[in-house]
């Protein structure tokens, strides 16, 4: 066993002080676009008891037991939780209530793009107590903004309707069995798949033209006119006038060059009950965010209430501004406050350069200040020289600059 002492658990990392000091930026970014929003952030436990997660695939969580023999399981997501808390601590609250969060999801799954990844961090918000086209344009807009305020300028957000799947559905008079054998095939793109499983049920002809075409249903907002054309039923008509509700939202905010209509998002149909989003950009072949409207969920913990919410992949993010070269402000030590035998002197020095917005470390040796500057790329050394002079010493030039501790620090000492 000892052998595994060095190593992680697969698709788990360790962030070292370039990664993290990158990843803590993008997620204050996001946080700070989320308040200003009235978005305010919430936290909940890690791991929970496994009835919580009941509607996700036992498959993806990954699973322990506790002393009493209970199963619990770290939480695979972060919505799940807030809907346990809306339904309990938060019954009897004041509504529309927005809330957001930061934190890591777990959950068993396979290699994407070459890397497993078991335990990843989402940053989202929560539209909790409205059923309507602003509450879900909202969440869509401020997940725009806070793609944009991290600096990523080449995105798409693809929205989808999941009672325009179910109309067609209805329509075709489909049992539940060959529905989700259909939703998966259609979500893997597997067309003539598609055809053939059609083919062998009686469909009116026209619905049935209809779902062949469906993957052809995406692009710019004439998809949703060019649906229209088609015999759609009440539930289907509807599905569609909710999409072009948001979508004129979307473009009251002014973020309509953002947004691409998808009427073939089948995905997580049981769960969601409306509009549904995903996130693209060039770089990352995956989802960069996703989310929708979840009327249900909340209800399954005993208060029904109405929801909708997006959620961003932090580490997906990071990638695709990595790729579009997005500049970060990275880690640095300004300054090396040294001293031979004036340590209280130091210490004030190196604190009243830190209230001027400085990073300052102490030397505690005795030799090898400045080749451990140096090393670490800092740009200069403060000598503590006696109890009213230092010298500052520039390692870029080599220039020793003797001046008084009142002058450095501005009339603090």
């Amino acid at each position: 066993m000892s052998k595994w002492k060095t190593h992680t658990p697969d698709g788990v990392f360790d962030l070292l002080e370039k990664e993290c000091y990158i990843k803590r930026q993008v997620e204050s970014t996001i946080a700070q676009v989320f308040h200003s929003r009235g978005y305010f952030e919430i936290q909940t436990p890690t791991f929970e008891f496994y009835d919580t997660f009941a509607h996700i695939e036992q498959s993806q969580m990954i699973k322990f037991f506790d002393k009493n023999g209970r199963i619990l399981s770290l939480r695979p997501d972060l919505t799940t939780p807030i809907a346990r808390i809306f339904a309990t601590k938060y019954a009897d609250e004041t509504l529309p209530k927005r809330v957001s969060y930061i934190g890591s999801a777990f959950r068993e799954t396979d290699a994407v793009a070459g890397t497993l990844q078991k335990e990843f961090t989402q940053a989202g918000i929560e539209f909790i107590g409205e059923s309507c086209p602003e509450a879900d344009a909202e969440v869509i807009a401020t997940t725009i903004k806070a793609f944009l305020a991290c600096g990523l300028e080449k995105f798409q957000i693809d929205i989808g309707q999941a009672e325009f799947f179910k109309g067609i559905m209805e329509q075709a008079k489909l049992d539940g069995e060959a529905v989700e054998s259909l939703r998966k095939l259609i979500d893997q793109k597997s067309f003539a798949a598609v055809e053939s499983l059609v083919e062998g049920y009686n469909i009116k002809p026209g619905i049935k033209e209809l779902i062949l075409e469906l993957p052809n249903f995406f692009g710019g907002v004439e998809v949703i006119e060019k649906a229209k054309e088609k015999p759609l039923g009440k539930r289907a008509g509807a599905a569609l006038d909710n999409i072009t509700e948001v979508y004129s939202i979307l473009k009251d905010y002014g973020f309509e060059k953002y947004i691409s209509i998808d009427l073939a998002m089948v995905q997580g149909l049981n769960y969601y009950t409306g509009i549904i989003v995903k996130g693209f950009t060039e770089g990352v072949g995956f989802p960069i965010c996703g989310g929708g409207r979840y009327d249900n969920l909340i209800g399954e913990y005993g208060k029904p209430v109405p929801a909708t919410g997006v959620a961003i992949g932090i580490e997906r993010l990071i990638s695709a501004l990595n790729y579009n070269n997005v500049e970060f402000e990275a880690p640095q030590v300004h300054t090396l406050v040294y001293y031979e035998k004036e340590r209280a002197i130091a210490f004030k020095i190196a604190d009243g350069l830190r209230s001027s917005g400085l990073c300052v470390e102490v030397w505690t040796g005795r030799e090898g200040a400045k080749a451990y500057a140096n090393a670490r790329g800092i740009g200069g050394i403060v000598k503590v020289v006696d109890g009213d002079t230092i010298d500052i010493i520039n390692l870029n030039d080599g220039e020793i600059t003797r001046t008084s501790i009142n002058d450095l620090l501005g009339g603090e000492e």
